[in-house]
């Protein structure tokens, strides 16, 4: 019996200590780098050299060149011309060509003459007697609310007829040109041919970015 009780401690205690040491073994060590000779610099992958803002960057460096294209009998053809060469550039802005000849107040074009019909009507219901449904052009269906003579009373009345409810907004009258910024890389006569433009003239980017040449 005291054989046999010695011979299941000393069991035990084997299992015991392969157990521990199982626990415990130490880890792999890291793979080093063989020395390379004086002089020579170790290879390095794109990935690891490149830092993750690198595509930004470059993207943020590319190039810009900038157009005005026009001139444009309105704000309502310029915004038409922008749509048409939305894809070809980075972002553009309608500007006067010279003074006003006067204000104008309208609620921008609806989807459908019908559409443009129910809204007269209920400018009309809303007391605003001063007012015509386009039926052509860039501005075809949207409502004229009246030509105003300055542009402070072009705005009175824009004010007056939102605060009923009514998207309406106040434009200057007269010829308008789109200032455009493109990717150097982009023809301007495309631009020009594509927006429905006479004319494109080079002009200084906004900013410093990019230029005329």
């Amino acid at each position: 019996m005291i054989l046999r009780a010695l011979l299941v401690l000393l069991a035990a205690l084997n299992l015991g200590a392969a157990s521990w040491w199982l626990a415990h073994t130490p880890p792999a060590p890291a793979r080093m780098e063989p020395p390379l000779p004086p002089g020579v610099a170790r290879l390095v992958r794109v990935e690891e050299a490149r830092p993750a803002s690198a595509s930004a960057a470059v993207a943020a460096a590319v190039p810009a060149r900038c157009y005005r294209l026009g001139p444009f009998d309105g704000l309502r053809m310029a915004e038409a011309a922008r749509a048409r060469v939305q894809t070809r550039i980075a972002d553009a802005t309608p500007r006067p060509a010279g003074r006003a000849r006067g204000w104008r107040v309208i609620l921008p074009p609806f989807a459908s003459a019908a559409d443009a019909q129910a809204a007269a009507a209920r400018v009309a219901a809303a007391g605003f007697g001063d007012f015509f449904v386009m039926r052509e052009g860039a501005d075809a269906n949207a409502v004229a609310l009246g030509r105003f003579g300055s542009e402070s009373a072009a705005r009175r009345h824009a004010e007056a007829v939102r605060a009923a409810g009514f998207p309406a907004v106040a434009e200057p009258l007269g010829p308008v040109w789109l200032e455009v910024r493109a990717e150097a890389r982009t023809d301007p006569e495309w631009l020009r041919a594509a927006s429905g433009a006479a004319r494109q003239e080079p002009v200084p980017c906004a900013g410093g970015a990019g230029g005329a040449g």
